[in-house]
């Protein structure tokens, strides 16, 4: 097969997954492309704080979230999250990583309006911790969820800078290849759970 007939071959199973997939929202067709777009804020409402906002934004990237009254209930969602499961160190060499089950991390904020948990690793050494296993458990305060990522960005910043070595984290891992198959954790923990402490 040329080039050429490769192109094709592509551009036909793109065409042909397209038409498959669901129709267009039709609400703007009719929009002014000289105007801009209007902007939704997913800010918290009276009836949604930004716990819960923050809860069904995760959940609906395929993420779970426990949310916690005290240091007794986070300790016990821990363990039975955990139990009979090889726990990841990040004290332990990289390679005895791979042969984890879980990895338990902090979370130093958390964005509310898309449901990210966002690690900082020059504060806690958590990045491979969070990445390897194929399961990861982010603890994060209530008091540490942001609602915007400006907000999120500031209220990490150390002086005039953000830490260089910022994680954002959305779900599960995922991917899709050129044919759209969607795959789970191929670059990361199939699985995601937040447990957010509301006793803090």
């Amino acid at each position: 097969m040329n080039t050429g007939d490769a192109r094709a071959e592509i551009m036909r199973s793109i065409r042909a997954h397209l038409a498959t997939s669901a129709p267009h929202d039709t609400t703007n067709t009719n929009h002014d492309a000289s105007l801009p777009l209007p902007v939704q804020s997913p800010s918290p409402t009276a009836e949604l704080s930004v716990v819960e906002l923050f809860k069904q934004n995760l959940e609906a990237v395929d993420g779970h979230c426990i949310i916690v009254n005290s240091e007794t209930e986070l300790e016990e969602t821990v363990k039975r999250l955990t139990e009979g499961k090889k726990i990841a160190s990040p004290d332990e060499p990289r390679s005895d990583l791979f042969k984890s089950d879980v990895g338990v991390t902090g979370a130093q904020a958390g964005i509310a309006e898309t449901g990210t948990v966002v690690l900082d690793s020059s504060v806690d050494r958590n990045r491979l911790v969070s990445l390897v296993p194929p399961v990861h458990i982010a603890i994060l305060d209530a008091s540490r969820i942001y609602t915007t990522l400006g907000e999120t960005l500031a209220a990490l910043q150390s002086g005039d800078e953000v830490s260089p070595a910022i994680t954002f984290i959305t779900g599960p891992s995922r991917t899709a290849d050129i044919e759209l198959t969607l795959a789970i954790g191929v670059h990361g923990p199939q699985e995601l759970y937040v447990i957010i402490n509301q006793n803090t």
